[in-house]
Parts: C-alpha cells; structure tokens; sequence
C-alpha cells in the first residue's frame, strides 16, 4: 500500500464505522422506542447492503490504515453532547449517516466506480427511512 492509499483508506474506513454506527442508532430507536417492525428491518437491511457494498474493499487495508492514537478530529465537540429527546438523537444520527455514506460515495470513486453508485443509492435510500422515521416521531411527540 502506498502512502497516499494509506490515507484514503483512513477516510472510507472511519466512514464505514461512522455511517454503520448511525445506521445502528436509528434502527434502535425504530426498533426499541417507535416498536415499528418494517422499519427496524428497513434500517436493518440498510445496514447489511452496505456491509455488504463495502466488502468488496480489502478488510486488511482498511485495518492497516486505522489510526485512532493519531486522529486529530477524535474529541468530541460539544454538540454531540446536547440531546435532550429521542428525536435529537435521531436526527443526529441520521445527518452522520448522510454525511458518512456521501464521503464514502466520493472517495470510492478513486477505488471502484461501481462501489459508488451502489452506496449513493444507500444514501439515497437513507433520505427516505429518515424521512418515515421523522414522521413517526412526530406523531408520539403530538
């Protein structure tokens, strides 16, 4: 691995964890806090495609790559610790999936166009799921 790879795949891999991991949150509160069976298994699916999607990159690279003892941007800002409802945390969760799979679907383009245009429609995807989540938490929260 050159250098310079080193660095991109430091990129996908924190994206990788960091839209997976917001992927998690929402499927919780869909699954745990809404009780709402189609979309838990919606998030859910969501979650297994784009494991799936980035399998197709080098597990060892992207581990070779990772290092958090170095990360500049690893401390936590105070806006992610301001939630004050389960609708927040949603939310939140929510733009970091957006963002995530966005970074993703631009550096994947320097490894695999293909990889690209199935996590843009991840990401596309995601709009919808959060957009249905929104509006069942709304409902609760009347």
């Amino acid at each position: 691995m050159r250098p310079h790879d080193e660095k991109l795949y430091r990129i996908i891999d924190a994206n990788i964890n960091r839209s997976k991991e917001g992927l998690r949150v929402c499927e919780d509160v869909c699954r745990f806090y809404l009780d709402d069976e189609n979309l838990t298994k919606r998030y859910k699916n969501l979650r297994h495609t784009l494991t799936q999607t980035v399998s197709q990159i080098n597990f060892n690279d992207l581990m070779d790559a990772r290092a958090i003892e170095v990360d500049v941007g690893r401390s936590t800002s105070i806006s992610e610790q301001n939630r004050e409802t389960v609708t927040d945390i949603y939310k939140a969760n929510s733009q970091r999936i957006k963002e995530a799979l966005r970074v993703l679907e631009e550096f994947s383009k320097l490894m695999d166009p293909q990889i690209s245009s199935a996590i843009k429609q991840l990401r596309y995807d995601s709009y919808a799921l959060e957009q249905t989540g929104l509006h069942l938490l709304s409902a609760i929260n009347r």
